[in-house]
């Protein structure tokens, strides 16, 4: 079944104490992505759910992610694009936990064979549950967040959003790179808004596509948590795009061997008043020069065939403030 946002009128009732927090829990899948948010009222949003394959893992991630928060559901579950280690975990997870919406940017651009078949198997899932289109400018029914969708198909929003519209230096030096235009580059990219807390989320939006989301004005305005595009790798993250962010904290969803380069993290900390990058990942692509200190990477020692992995926790309060926590050490800083 599909719809439409401005049709849907859900109610998700949440099997879960209220809090007066937003929280989100960074799942380590190896290199891909499953951030699960749950709101204060108890809704559910999963962005991404890692990889197909390895006996069922990253299902198993998520679902035990899930039970920690308290959630019985995935109220919307929402793919940034069909790419496996971001849409193959979704058959294995269904099989798990309920999903009542799925939320995509529609077609997928890869129809070669492999990319048929995830696709396919994506949409034999969503045929279960609700299925929600989005396109720049929609805002997803949570509750008591602000969740804007910036990007989706290849497009951007038209419109800087409220508290952006600032020229951005960086844009005078941009230059694009020589890229494939593939799903990548059709990633759903999401604003989300608790209170005075801000975080944004491009999922694997590429170099090139960044620019026409921050130039010549930047579109999204500053945010504290800038989630960091496709893992760390030099295929995105352009200083025409995290500079202008100003974000107080980086989280990466890297892998021990994807993602995590020197050039992403020499962009991060050229960003004015970012102080901190957590990463779920020690990544052997920075080098010892390019990594967090231990306590800030959740897993730092690579063993994909682990059955445990340890997240980083983000609770972000209405007044702006938040902290992170990673689960490996329990080390938390206050932001």
């Amino acid at each position: 079944m599909k719809t439409s946002l401005a049709l849907l009128a859900i109610a998700c009732a949440p099997a879960f104490a209220a809090s007066d927090d937003l929280t989100a829990y960074f799942i380590d899948v190896e290199g891909g992505q499953a951030t699960l948010f749950v709101t204060p009222d108890g809704q559910s949003v999963l962005v991404d759910t890692g990889w197909a394959g390895f006996n069922g893992r990253d299902a198993d991630r998520i679902a035990a992610a899930a039970k920690q928060a308290g959630i019985a559901q995935i109220d919307y579950l929402l793919i940034t694009h069909f790419h496996l280690d971001h849409v193959g975990g979704v058959p294995a997870l269904a099989a798990k936990i309920p999903i009542r919406n799925f939320v995509d940017h529609g077609e997928t651009v890869e129809h070669d064979a492999n990319g048929q078949k995830l696709f396919d198997a994506y949409r034999k899932e969503v045929a279960k549950g609700n299925h929600i289109v989005v396109k720049p400018g929609d805002k997803l029914p949570v509750k008591g967040i602000d969740w804007t969708i910036v990007t989706a198909a290849g497009k951007t929003i038209a419109k800087p959003l409220a508290g952006a519209g600032k020229p951005n230096p960086d844009c005078a030096t941009f230059q694009k790179r020589d890229i494939k235009d593939d799903e990548n580059g059709q990633s759903t990219g999401s604003f989300i808004q608790f209170g005075d807390f801000k975080v944004v989320d491009l999922g694997d939006l590429l170099w090139n596509k960044e620019e026409d989301l921050m130039c010549p004005v930047t579109k999204i305005p500053y945010v504290d948590v800038y989630i960091t595009s496709h893992h760390g790798m030099n295929m995105s993250g352009s200083p025409s795009l995290v500079h202008n962010l100003h974000a107080k904290a980086a989280i990466m969803d890297n892998g021990a061997t994807k993602g995590g380069t020197a050039e992403a993290w020499d962009t991060m900390h050229g960003t004015p008043g970012l102080t901190d990058i957590w990463q779920l990942h020690f990544a052997t692509a920075g080098g010892p020069q390019h990594n967090s200190p231990e306590n800030m990477i959740a897993n730092v020692v690579p063993d994909p065939d682990r059955d445990k992995a340890d997240m980083i926790k983000l609770v972000a309060h209405k007044d702006g403030h938040f902290e992170i926590t990673n689960e490996r050490n329990n080390y938390t800083k206050k932001y």
